[in-house]
């Protein structure tokens, strides 16, 4: 399969990358800084771009078959517009190019997961994570209505553990205090739903 790997210089972008590698699978990076992954030179197509402009989207997605998105702002509770605009340049990208399968990673809280979230998520929710939760929500509504085959992935508060490869994945799931959940076994996930017929048009709430 080939893949295009949008925030592959993150954290869980890059645990992506390295399973579809190890998997076999062609890998596309769309990345500003094409130096963060020198590593990889020899084993992933580099274009060098930003993840909000139409044209340089367009021109990574280019004969692929599936679109994984790991965009996030870091430490950064502030969004900058990001999720919208990266939402935006995605979705019309590829509708020109003719993708549809499109894996998307949230955060749970978004939108009507919020409903499902225990007392001291909504807490943070609400408060430290507003503003960025705000323009992930506006975008999600933007990637429900573009008619692509997509799944919006919703982990709780993410960690940088190593893998267990065994985890909690369903459309909803009750909550209790603030659970977590590694960046590997997101990773893990999405590289699977990005294979399969069974998440499309679905949220994935996932946790330890």
């Amino acid at each position: 399969m080939k893949l295009l790997v949008l925030g592959a210089t993150g954290p869980t972008g890059r645990h992506v990358v390295d399973l579809a590698l190890r998997a076999g699978d062609a890998v596309t990076v769309l990345v500003r800084r094409p130096e963060a992954l020198s590593d990889l030179t020899d084993q992933v197509t580099v274009v060098a771009g930003d993840a909000t402009s139409h044209h340089d989207v367009a021109k990574a997605m280019i004969g692929q078959d599936v679109v994984i998105s790991a965009l996030g702002r870091s430490t950064s509770v502030r969004a900058g517009d990001l999720f919208t605009r990266a939402a935006t340049a995605v979705i019309s990208a590829a509708k020109e190019m003719g993708v549809s399968r499109l894996v998307w990673l949230s955060s749970f809280g978004v939108g009507d997961t919020y409903r499902s979230a225990s007392p001291a998520q909504k807490v943070m929710y609400r408060t430290f994570l507003r503003n960025i939760y705000a323009n992930k929500e506006t975008s999600e509504k933007e990637i429900r209505s573009s008619g692509l085959d997509w799944t919006l992935v919703y982990p709780t508060m993410l960690t940088k553990d190593p893998a267990k490869g065994i985890y909690r994945v369903d459309d909803r799931l009750p909550m209790k205090g603030n659970p977590t959940i590694s960046r590997a076994d997101v990773a893990d996930f999405m590289y699977k739903a990005a294979h399969s017929r069974d998440w499309i048009r679905r949220d994935a709430v996932i946790t330890d």
